[in-house]
């Protein structure tokens, strides 16, 4: 990869998904208990440890930069792991390209303080090594509030990646765990969908968002950079549509790529429609 960007994501989900299964752990501290044993010390810590981190709905929890702003260290940890890969990778003669992402940033403030705090640990490693280390600071849009107010979020962005998938949860109200076997095959049978919206790019509401988030962030930031990740980046008709938009770049799954590279290409040529193949 060297000459290449790299952008790296900081932890999103929330933490307990780093953790045992919940039921498990009580499973094995009760028949512990049942045999008239003494549960595992450190079962019971990581079962304490998980009923801190539950929440009713975790997607909208606690995550991704608000893990950074709450949790003492875990933006230090990641960001001197990254900057200390840049650096070996810099002595060894390569080139390394490094972005930093932050992810699901509602609002500058967020952006600001948690940029600050990798800026720091950056010039701490590059002073350390005496090498020195940059690496773009950007966000990933994939809240309507980000895309609404994302003229003042690129004051503190060197690039946006729009999350689609969980832009499209958050603007339609969507659950994508829950909903699409509960009641999608009723909606496209009612002809309120014509596709599924996490399957083809919503052009009639998303789209607006990703249009506004666009505009705003260059009329603040010119020279930003704007891509999008996600299943989304591999759609054909959302391809073309991004393009429109002013998309500099398409992230998919390594499954979506050959189609994602032909319909970019598709996408250059005078009067290219969307494509005719589903």
């Amino acid at each position: 990869m060297d000459g290449l960007p790299v952008t790296i994501r900081l932890i999103d989900p929330p933490l307990h998904e780093f953790l045992p299964d919940r039921t498990d752990l009580a499973a094995r501290i009760a028949t512990a208990e049942a045999r008239g044993a003494v549960p595992e010390p450190h079962d019971t810590e990581l079962l304490d440890a998980v009923n801190r981190m539950q929440e009713e709905n975790p997607m909208l929890g606690l995550r991704g930069v608000r893990l950074g702003l709450v949790v003492p260290g875990l933006v230090a940890m990641q960001v001197r792991a990254i900057a200390e890969a840049v650096v070996a990778r810099t002595r060894a003669w390569g080139s390394p390209d490094t972005e930093i992402m932050v992810p699901l940033v509602g609002a500058v403030e967020e952006l600001r303080i948690e940029r600050e705090e990798v800026e720091r640990v950056l010039a701490e490693v590059a002073e350390e090594s005496g090498v020195p280390v940059h690496c773009p600071v950007g966000t990933m849009i994939e809240l309507p509030r980000a895309a609404l107010t994302a003229g003042r979020i690129a004051e503190e962005a060197e690039f946006f990646s729009f999350g689609t998938n969980d832009l499209t949860q958050t603007t339609w109200g969507f659950s994508r765990d829950d909903v699409e076997a509960a009641f999608f095959s009723a909606y496209l049978d009612k002809g309120i969908f014509a596709a599924s919206p996490f399957e083809t790019l919503d052009i009639t509401g998303v789209d607006r968002l990703v249009r506004i988030a666009v505009d705003e962030g260059r009329a603040q930031r010119p020279d930003l950079k704007i891509g999008v990740g996600g299943e989304h980046g591999g759609v054909p008709d959302s391809v073309h549509f991004f393009h429109a938009a002013g998309l500099d770049y398409v992230s998919c799954s390594r499954f979506r790529v050959p189609v994602a590279r032909l319909e970019a290409g598709r996408a250059t040529l005078p009067d290219a429609g969307a494509s005719d193949s589903r």
